[in-house]
């Protein structure tokens, strides 16, 4: 991307579009185009086409969307598909009518079958049916990767698509009723130690593996595959490096000092068992995460400690 460029972030104001904000900026990438919800509402045809036909960014990082986790999931799964599925077609349509340099959309992992073999390949992509607890958000968000390649297919246009591990960083969501895993542990672990609660429980067995990929890495990987992919294939982007939903809950019980003990409810779900990706085709190209689980956890306590004084 040229330095003077043009750049749109949908989603800047979320977890992964802020912290690609943040990378642009720090490379010096000083033409940003950003617009809240309320400035821009991107489930709104005729609002999205307007900007995108008014404003004409040369390039664009797709990273806006209706996110939440296994709950969140569970109980609005209409909702999830839909305003994700609006999203993604008034963005890609819009920007390839408004000539679009390149355009890259983020998916998530959970668009993976349910069943799939581990760790999971991007040639493993519907092949089968996603976890039924987001089946929605995942059908929707495979749907959006697709049309990335059939435009590119079908018209030339330079729209690709990443699918990240589980992102966690500074300016994650801390609402109890939407957030993912690690927020909301950080949240819990922290009210348990101000409380003194002796022990806090866990949803599920504990045993579910996860791969979770720090945001500042996330958009590192973006700038990386703007720069240097241009295929039609969707591209994964993982940490490389898995952790127990046991073992995660612990480490943050740590980092934040709590005591107690954690015990895990067998009847709440624990989603997929096991979600981690083969990471293999950014690494060939040169590209690597760099943060370790705990530095990323620490970082995000201090953020949340600081932010919530």
């Amino acid at each position: 991307m040229e330095k003077n460029a043009l750049i749109y972030v949908a989603g800047h104001t979320g977890l992964v579009g802020s912290a690609i904000v943040r990378k642009l900026r720090a490379e010096g990438y000083e033409r940003l185009l950003l617009r809240t919800h309320a400035e821009l509402d991107l489930t709104d045809a005729c609002a999205t086409e307007e900007f995108f036909q008014t404003q004409r960014p040369d390039y664009v990082f797709a990273a806006a969307g209706l996110v939440g986790g296994i709950k969140a999931n569970s109980e609005a799964p209409a909702d999830f598909f839909s305003v994700n599925m609006a999203i993604a077609q008034n963005v890609l349509w819009s920007a390839f009518r408004s000539g679009v340099k390149k355009l890259l959309y983020l998916g998530s992992a959970c668009q993976y079958p349910k069943e799939c073999a581990q760790p999971m390949k991007e040639e493993q992509l519907l092949t089968g049916l996603p976890e039924i607890t987001n089946e929605g958000y995942a059908l929707a968000k495979i749907c959006a990767c697709r049309l990335c390649s059939y435009m590119k297919r079908q018209y030339g246009a330079n729209f690709i698509s990443a699918i990240p591990a589980n992102a966690y960083g500074p300016n994650d969501c801390f609402d109890p009723q939407r957030s993912h895993v690690i927020p909301a542990l950080i949240m819990k672990y922290l009210n348990a130690k101000k409380t003194g609660a002796p022990r806090v429980e866990l949803w599920g067995t504990g045993k579910a593996l996860r791969e979770f990929l720090f945001t500042d890495d996330l958009a590192d990987g973006c700038l990386f595959l703007m720069d240097n992919y241009d295929g039609d294939e969707t591209v994964n982007m993982g940490s490389g490096r898995e952790i127990s939903i046991l073992e995660l809950s612990k480490t943050i019980g740590r980092i934040v000092g709590y005591e107690g003990e954690i015990v895990c409810d067998p009847d709440k779900p624990d989603g997929m068992m096991r979600r981690m990706l083969d990471s293999g085709r950014i690494n060939a190209l040169g590209w690597r995460a760099k943060t370790d689980i705990v530095s990323g956890l620490e970082q995000v306590r201090d953020w949340y400690l600081k932010t919530n004084g």
